[in-house]
């Protein structure tokens, strides 16, 4: 490779995965972060409080997120993910006490839904014909365009479903990103929905690996610079000026990317378009050991939460799209949350252990058609060295990890085809 450096504005996933691809393939990189650590949203880190570590939220990864998998093979980080190694999903309805196991078979073919113990509870095997009308989805249709909503398999599969992956209300949310993603999972086959969780933590599969992996290649991270504006010459992007007063001259031949949240892209070049709307989540952890659980999470229906994980004596939950509870205050949370936990794990409803609550204003984009449509290319031909890598940008999938890790590989392609 020639003497270009590539600077990489953002330490999160998207930015990570950016400087991975580039420094295996021999770029010179340095990467910036405005924070004093990496990994953005998704990380570990002790709470004095709790006096352990936690993640800062719940992540479910499934066997067939390629660009994880890449992601973890290329830090050496695939052994650091556990799981119940077999496509199931044990789920409880906290309303009537149910409690089932989805267990797909391993095949492309969908066996599984004629043996009514391993599909959903109460379901039929012709409510499952249901995933045709996702998958044949148009760009302007929302689920409920596409389903019907008074079916058992709405209620305790395909709401709890959409609202988890797409934190977005289904009424609103598109069938078609939906559809992207099962097309890499559910419709895959069970050898492609084997939940993967962290056995230890975000940062100790995410983050850490990768970290020794940059530095191993010369990357250098310098934390600490938030990115306050840039200059422009015609199509060229020439100077980067941070908060600490630092000025970066861009190289003739250099790179950025910016892997930085939608609206601090907007404020730095309000040209891009990019989503507008957004959806806060609400996790909950709780200390406290509770029964053993095989598979390390449960789908909840008729609660507040939508799933709850179990790791290193720590309960938690994802309340995801938690605009639902805006007339109730976040630490108000604890006492239904735990409510709903202590049937989960046939505990004391009334003895509240120690525990922590956050909530993300702006976790992610809104998944509808319309913030669909204002997503970005990585590449923008208005200027001739810049890149944008974001799970915002238009990678086809909803804000999870893997489409900020795809967006990350995406714009690192745009700098590595750029012949200078």
């Amino acid at each position: 490779m020639g003497a270009r450096q590539v600077h990489i504005i953002g330490a999160g996933m998207a930015g990570l995965s950016a400087a991975l691809q580039l420094a295996l393939a021999g770029e010179r990189v340095t990467v910036y972060e405005a924070a004093p650590f990496a990994g953005g949203r998704c990380r570990s880190f002790l709470d004095r409080d709790l006096d352990c570590r936690i993640d800062n939220g719940n992540h479910l990864v499934l066997s067939g997120n390629v660009a994880i998998h890449d992601y973890l093979f290329l830090t050496n980080a695939v052994e650091s993910m556990g799981g119940p190694g077999a496509p199931l999903f044990p789920f409880m309805d906290l309303e009537s006490g149910e409690r089932w196991i989805a267990h797909m078979n391993m095949g492309h073919m969908p066996w599984w839904v004629f043996d009514k113990n391993r599909r959903v509870a109460g379901t039929r095997v012709r409510d499952y014909l249901s995933i045709i009308e996702i998958m044949t989805a148009g760009p302007d249709a929302t689920i409920t365009d596409q389903l019907r909503t008074d079916t058992t398999l709405y209620h305790r599969f395909w709401e709890p479903m959409v609202i988890g992956v797409l934190n977005t209300e289904p009424e609103i949310a598109s069938a078609q990103m939906l559809a992207n993603v099962f097309a890499q999972s559910f419709a895959a086959g069970g050898r492609a929905c084997i939940p993967l969780i962290p056995k230890i933590g975000l940062s100790e599969t995410f983050v850490m690996p990768c970290l020794n992996v940059l530095r191993q290649h010369g990357v250098e991270i310098k934390y600490g610079h938030r990115l306050r504006s840039l200059k422009l010459d015609g199509p060229h992007i020439r100077e980067l000026m941070f908060n600490n007063d630092t000025t970066l001259e861009i190289g003739a031949a250099d790179w950025v990317i910016l892997a930085l949240p939608a609206w601090v892209t907007r404020d730095l070049l309000p040209e891009v378009s990019i989503p507008t709307d957004f959806r806060s989540i609400i996790n909950a952890h709780f200390r406290v050991e509770v029964p053993n659980n095989p598979a390390g999470f449960t789908g909840l229906v008729g609660g507040i939460a939508e799933w709850s994980f179990v790791r290193n004596g720590v309960a938690s939950v994802t309340i995801s799209c938690a605009e639902r509870y805006d007339a109730t205050a976040t630490r108000d949370l604890a006492a239904p949350v735990w409510g709903d936990l202590a049937k989960l794990y046939d505990l004391d409803p009334e003895k509240i252990p120690p525990h922590k609550i956050f909530k993300e204003k702006y976790a992610t984009f809104a998944a509808t058609p319309a913030q669909n449509a204002l997503r970005p290319l990585p590449y923008d031909f208005r200027w001739r060295n810049l890149a944008l890598a974001g799970e915002w940008t238009a990678t086809g999938l909803p804000s999870t990890i893997e489409g900020a890790i795809r967006s990350g590989v995406k714009a690192a392609q745009v700098v590595m085809r750029w012949v200078t």
